[in-house]
């Protein structure tokens, strides 16, 4: 039989210097990704209050009840204390698994769970308001942001290669993204599902056209959607310079760039897409996402049942029969009679 004994001493490295060597062992992380638990662990993990004075093994399921608490009673978001609330448990589940500690003192239902407020949902008429009122040379990156179901760090990323736009597709196979002290670093997609070519709404293409003439670095290789220096968008100067001038200019306070991808998603989800297409068209790897697209609305049961009504009645037509002589003969089938009564002559006469 395996034992289940600690050392009582493996434990007592600090908490601070084994989280710190978690991260670096992590070379497979994004960039972004590598900067959000750096972030967490400095301002939520390692205080004072947190756990930067303690070992792996004097943390305890109270430490942990308490610190959480704390961070929401400070003000910090319940979706921030979330993500620390997980990186904290992953953590602590390797300690485990380096036999420090004995089981993991994260132990709170829910806690990992984000619940991130909902956001405006954009009409086709909104992303063209935007669109109008971001100006000429930002027109078609909203456009396709939204109507293409991109990302920030994908669209800033195209290059003319990229686009095809006699078949009315772009291909996402890298982005960028803005890593503090870093700048703008080049890499893969979020996931392997990013890597995707996506169909684009005719709509659109003939503004993609004049943007490329007019905007876009010259070269196969050159971006769609340069600065006016001819450099990559970075998105905090795109934020100040052009969106919230821009929000302003239409009338539309608080609205993020990343809501004109949520528009889009909602857009293709309200055509009939598939689970497994909305995936494939977002670049998601899991269904979590797309599900959250998949509304069960009274309008999209009423398109459900619009569609099965034109199939229904155009596989009848094939076979050259009405709808209303299809359901005669199911009753008739039903009742075991070879012909339905078709008006009150033809009804037996009732006693009186």
């Amino acid at each position: 039989m395996e034992s289940d004994w600690i050392d009582p001493d493996a434990g007592l490295i600090p908490f601070l210097e084994y989280a710190t060597a978690w991260i670096d062992e992590r070379p497979g992380l994004r960039p972004k990704t590598v900067q959000l638990y750096r972030y967490l662990l400095r301002r939520h993990l390692a205080t004072a209050t947190g756990f930067g004075e303690r070992t792996i093994s004097d943390i305890r399921e109270p430490h942990v009840r308490r610190w959480r608490k704390d961070l929401l009673d400070s003000g910090v978001s319940p979706v921030t204390t979330a993500k620390a609330y997980r990186l904290l448990k992953a953590i602590l589940n390797t300690a485990v698994d380096d036999e420090l500690i004995r089981r993991n003192p994260c132990r709170i239902k829910g806690a990992a769970h984000e619940r991130s407020p909902e956001r405006p949902i954009l009409s086709a008429g909104d992303v063209y308001l935007l669109a109008d009122a971001v100006g000429d040379r930002y027109r078609a990156l909203v456009l396709l942001t939204a109507f293409g179901s991109l990302r920030w760090g994908e669209a800033i990323a195209l290059r003319r290669c990229d686009l095809d736009l006699a078949a009315r597709t772009v291909r996402i196979e890298r982005q960028l993204t803005e890593v503090r002290g870093a700048g703008l670093v080049l890499g893969q997609p979020k996931s392997d599902a990013g890597r995707r070519t996506v169909h684009l709404p005719e709509a659109i293409i003939p503004m993609l056209r004049d943007h490329l003439e007019q905007f876009g670095n010259a070269g196969s290789s050159g971006l769609v959607f340069p600065s006016k220096q001819g450099l990559p968008l970075r998105d905090s100067q795109f934020r100040n310079r052009v969106w919230l001038p821009a929000l302003a200019r239409a009338g539309m306070k608080g609205v993020h760039f990343h809501d004109l991808r949520h528009a889009g998603n909602n857009l293709a989800a309200s055509t009939g897409a598939t689970l497994r297409e909305l995936m494939a068209r977002m670049g998601h790897s899991t269904t979590r996402a797309a599900l959250i697209y998949l509304h069960d609305s009274d309008e999209g049961q009423r398109k459900i049942a619009a569609g099965v009504d034109a199939l229904v009645r155009s596989q009848l037509a094939a076979g050259e029969r009405s709808p209303d002589q299809a359901a005669r003969s199911g009753t008739d089938l039903a009742r075991g009679t070879a012909v339905a009564p078709s008006g009150p002559e033809d009804r037996p006469e009732m006693a009186p």
